[in-house]
């Protein structure tokens, strides 16, 4: 009789801190040391855009990336929207998910599941499944995942410790400068292993993985598409404003890398300067149409055009919280997460805080 599945849980102490990216990187590291892995989110945080269903974005893109099968999917048991907190703050009382949540983790495949937690320790608390109360209900250990700011990460990482005690098996500290990842390797992990917190990894910063696709983008700022809708996959590292003289903002796009480029639908010498340079799209605002000769040359080299009816400033507002807000759904950040893993993970030291054996034949080169 096969043994039922180990679980654990992979939470964060802020949004956005890297978890989706962390569970893929994990996913494959296990894999090549031949665990058998299954994945579930039991609260949904990004919900769908197609209508013919309720599956979370973050399940179907991972789901899909992996390759599970039915059988290695957990259920996710509601999406976080305003309907739903609605409907629990209303509820005489409040519906305990606690059961639902142990009823739906049984009797499935997969040797260990990577359950996705929520974006903090309290998120969730309404319908008892903050991260707390998740691993109290299925006894799992907990991996948690932390962006880097400053040496002030110990605060967040103190606190969950007292949350969580012995469950806290491991922390990966993520998005490090690279000029700071000798300081956190020489002060802050040695400090975190005395108050018997174990720092599984530290990965450093990159700006692949802080990049947001052009499609992206689009959606955000419901912009219109002029040119190369076949270019939508570009990733974009950085924000510049053409608000300038077209010799001064010429010194600022020869200075950037991979930069998307807001300025007026009027500004042609500004937009075709930009087009000569690491430019992998040109947003317009104020709902101006570019001259032909402009969207002539953008369609040669392969750069699209987005028109916005916003402003400047709207418009950059958006983007830049967009920088803050990036989603793991593009296939070259799932290689550049799975490297990351591989150099700056230490997956010898889980599996064994785990009592799982790799597979005799070792990881897959």
């Amino acid at each position: 009789m096969p043994r039922p599945p180990k679980h654990v849980l992979i939470g964060s102490t802020e949004a956005y801190s890297g978890k989706s990216g962390t569970i893929l990187g994990l996913a494959f590291a296990l894999r090549d040391h031949g665990i058998d892995i299954a994945y579930g989110k039991p609260m949904g945080t990004c919900p769908s855009e197609s209508t013919d269903d309720l599956v979370d974005e973050d399940v179907r893109f991972i789901a899909q990336t992996l390759e599970l099968s039915e059988s290695h999917i957990r259920p996710t048991l509601f999406s976080l929207d305003e309907a739903t907190l609605e409907r629990q703050l209303t509820a005489a009382p409040p519906v305990d998910y606690r059961q639902q949540l142990s009823e739906s983790l049984d009797g499935k495949a997969g040797e260990l599941v990577l359950l996705e937690g929520p974006g903090t320790l309290t998120e969730g608390t309404l319908f008892h499944l903050s991260l707390p109360q998740l691993a109290e209900t299925i006894d799992a250990p907990v991996i948690l995942v932390t962006r880097f700011h400053s040496a002030l990460v110990v605060d967040g990482l103190l606190a969950a410790k007292r949350q969580l005690g012995d469950r806290l098996i491991g922390v990966i500290i993520n998005d490090v400068p690279l000029n700071r990842v000798g300081r956190v390797t020489d002060s802050v992990q040695p400090f975190l292993e005395r108050q018997g917190i174990p720092v599984l990894g530290i990965l450093p910063s990159t700006a692949l993985m802080r990049s947001i696709s052009v499609g992206e983008l689009v959606q955000r700022l419901d912009a219109e598409v002029l040119c190369c809708p076949d270019r939508m996959d570009l990733m974009v590292e950085s924000l510049t404003i053409g608000a300038m003289n077209v010799n001064s903002a010429l010194k600022y796009f020869r200075k950037a890398t991979n930069m998307a480029v807001v300025t007026g639908g009027d500004r042609a010498d500004i937009q075709l300067a930009a087009l000569e340079t690491s430019t992998q799209c040109l947003i317009l605002t104020g709902h101006l149409p570019p001259l032909p000769q402009v969207l002539s040359r953008a369609t040669d080299i392969g750069v699209p055009m987005l028109s916005v009816d916003l402003d400047t400033l709207t418009t950059v507002e958006i983007v830049d919280k967009a920088f803050g807000q990036v989603r793991l759904h593009e296939p070259i950040k799932v290689q550049c997460i799975r490297h990351l893993m591989g150099q700056h993970f230490d997956i010898a030291r889980l599996l064994k805080a785990l009592n799982l054996s790799p597979a005799l034949s070792g990881p897959a080169s």
